[in-house]
């Protein structure tokens, strides 16, 4: 096995790891029904864009 392909991180799964961290502090911050609403469409969107 080559050692310096095992330590390399795709994009995605970095781009899909920012995210993931992203969701969890807007779900943290947020603080009525509403808000966690509004968070979870912006981090949405933050998806659609990052497909483009």
């Amino acid at each position: 096995m080559d050692r310096n392909t095992e330590s390399k991180k795709s994009p995605v799964r970095a781009a899909l790891t920012g995210v993931l961290v992203a969701m969890a502090v807007a779900a943290a911050a947020c603080n009525t029904v509403e808000g966690a609403g509004e968070d979870m469409e912006a981090a949405g969107e933050g998806v659609q864009d990052a497909a483009k």
